[in-house]
């Protein structure tokens, strides 16, 4: 196999991540919930005020892998977090240490900059990805549930008041 590195997203990335972010949705099972676009994601990534931020494994010059992330923030700790939103590393490569490196360098720019943890959400079913998470020393959140609103229930509580 070809030398591998984890870096930072730059511009000329944005194709090879969207494509990316709609392998991990097909393997969840939902590729058609995605419609993001490379104009979204670059403007996000690299707009004049970006929110969201990305890293990407590469094997040679092919990017293989991603994490792209969002910070969030402590209210108990006082400082931000991490939050993974998306973390996928192609079939062929998977087994190679990708997907943990790319979990290190979110957990380096964690410690780097005093953010408290690096959170995520895993589909129940996804077993081979939880038992790939605990193996790093994450723990489960047992005693919490998620919930999201959007879509006709978002719209109806925004127009309530």
């Amino acid at each position: 196999m070809s030398a591998t590195a984890v870096r930072r997203v730059v511009p000329e990335d944005v194709p090879a991540l969207v494509e990316l972010v709609y392998d991990l949705a097909e393997y969840e099972k939902a590729r058609h919930e995605c419609t993001l676009t490379a104009e979204q994601l670059r403007t996000a990534l690299f707009g004049p005020s970006p929110a969201l931020f990305a890293h990407v494994a590469t094997v040679g010059t092919e990017v293989a892998g991603c994490a792209i992330w969002f910070l969030n923030y402590s209210t108990w700790d006082g400082v931000h977090g991490i939050y993974l939103e998306d973390l996928f590393v192609k079939p062929q490569a998977r087994g190679t240490g990708l997907g943990k490196a790319l979990i290190a360098a979110l957990a380096e720019e964690a410690v780097r900059n005093g953010y408290s943890r690096v959170s995520w959400s895993v589909l129940t079913w996804n077993t081979p990805s939880i038992e790939f998470y605990e193996s790093l020393g994450a723990a489960v959140q047992d005693d919490w549930v998620g919930y999201r609103l959007s879509g006709d229930a978002l719209t109806a509580l925004a127009g309530s008041r």
